[in-house]
């Protein structure tokens, strides 16, 4: 008898799984007709986005998974689609039973590139939350299954369907305030090492195989609440993804910055750890009053209680422009950045910008700020783009590069050479001076998760 779980630990080495029409790299869903989607993860961000996606007509939910059964009740309840969206635990059995022509990959970040890899591979067009990957290699490896299988795919970065970001954006990149001196982004908290504890007893409703099904690629451990409800804190599921955190934020931030550089599928040349890795806050949160070119004053609040490892650290592109990690969390654009150019500055930080000269960010050009759900132009960009097959604005290239940015970051703190820059070749995407540094571009993944060769 094939049980589920034997199927689940067997089935990448048949991936894909079906050949459907889409995975010969036909045409998707006419100009006309809705785009058929299931969601798959079921936590707090994936009801965010599928409240979004309910007001968005070119497109209808058809089915919902995770692989904790008990999640699925309790999200169709809270939607309100018990009877309507159908639920399952095994997104492969979803995709084929339900004839979808997308997916929205809303899972942990462990388990992202497993899910979105054989989704690609069955003939998806898949929607990425962000980071999109644990590792730099993973990621390469997700662009590389997109681009064999002619997917259509959007990362979750979704300032890049900001007008008013993406105005700003154009006004750096295209010199209004001449030549690009610097660029300052805040210096985030990276993640936690666990610690061996004892285990807990599973949720009411959850199984053993749920809990490997969830555990993927990591190591195996046992259940323990605060690894399943605070995954984004530790080092083996992400990579610093909670408030201020490296991937949390970092991933706009620094997708905010290739964007206003110009260096959408490239990179730096060298990542420099600035100091010594130490926990800390991520400021002082001295009572003040933030002027009103504080994009990031909304921020502050949320980012004060956030304890972590961190240190600035300072990268280098090609033409000489310098990335300077070192902002905290009291002041400065906690999900975008300051461009320091010659003949001024522009903060871009999620629908708001400031600039100095004043003049350039109050242009009768520049577009106004959203009326809708920040998430849905990004949703639709990636709609329109299924039925004309062209890329998104946060293409999977794209997101590649800005979560490498997050995890040379990481890399940096985790080989600890103060003041010696590590030499990075954004081409190959490889050190070409830190054996130490190449060991951590990726990790062993346990057997039964491996992604699709």
């Amino acid at each position: 008898m094939v049980t589920r779980r034997r199927f689940l630990k067997t089935a990448l080495a048949s991936a894909p799984v079906i050949a459907s029409a889409k995975a010969l790299g036909l045409e998707g869903p006419g100009a006309n007709e809705q785009v058929k989607v299931g969601l798959i993860g079921l936590g707090g961000r994936c009801k965010d986005v599928a409240k979004t996606c309910q007001g968005i007509p070119g497109m209808r939910i058809a089915a919902v998974c995770d692989c904790f059964e008990p999640r699925i009740s309790v999200f169709l309840r809270a939607m309100e689609k018990e009877g309507a969206w159908k639920g399952y635990t095994d997104f492969r059995e979803m995709i084929e039973k339900e004839k979808l022509d997308a997916v929205m990959v809303e899972t942990t970040t462990h388990a992202r590139a497993w899910v979105a890899c054989q989704a690609m591979a069955m003939g998806m067009d898949t929607y990425i939350e962000k980071p999109m990957c644990l590792t730099i290699a993973e990621g390469r490896h997700m662009v590389n299954v997109a681009r064999k299988y002619g997917r259509v795919t959007q990362v979750g970065t979704q300032q890049r369907s900001m007008p008013l970001n993406n105005w700003a954006s154009d006004q750096v990149k295209n010199g209004a305030l001449g030549k690009i001196d610097h660029v300052l982004a805040p210096n985030f908290v990276g993640p936690n090492r666990w610690e061996a504890k004892p285990g807990e007893e599973l949720p009411p409703g959850a199984t053993a195989e749920a809990w490997d099904i969830w555990t993927n690629q990591a190591e195996f451990r046992p259940y323990r609440n605060e690894l399943f409800r605070g995954w984004a804190t530790w080092w083996d599921y992400d990579g610093g993804g909670r408030t201020f955190g490296v991937t949390g934020w970092g991933t706009h931030s620094y997708d905010q910055i290739q964007r206003g550089l110009g260096t959408d599928e490239t990179g730096p040349v060298e990542v420099l750890l600035e100091e010594e890795v130490r926990d800390m806050g991520t400021g002082k949160f001295e009572p003040r009053e933030p002027s009103p070119d504080e994009t990031g004053a909304g921020y502050y609040g949320m980012a004060k209680n956030t304890v972590g490892p961190r240190a600035k650290v300072k990268m280098t592109y090609a033409d000489g422009v310098e990335l300077r990690l070192h902002l905290d969390g009291d002041w400065g654009p906690g999900l975008g950045c300051i461009f320091v150019c010659e003949n001024g500055k522009m903060e871009i930080n999620r629908d708001h910008i400031a600039s100095d000269p004043k003049e350039l960010a109050q242009s009768a050009e520049a577009p106004p700020r959203l009326d809708v759900p920040e998430t849905q132009p990004h949703i639709e960009n990636w709609l329109d783009c299924i039925k004309t097959r062209e890329r998104c604005t946060a293409d999977i290239e794209y997101g590649q590069r800005s979560s490498a940015l997050c995890y040379l970051v990481n890399i940096a703190r985790d080989v600890g050479r103060v003041g010696e820059g590590l030499k990075w070749d954004p081409d190959a995407e490889r050190f070409t001076n830190s054996d130490e540094g190449n060991a951590l571009l990726s990790r062993p993944r346990r057997e039964g998760y491996e992604l699709p060769a």
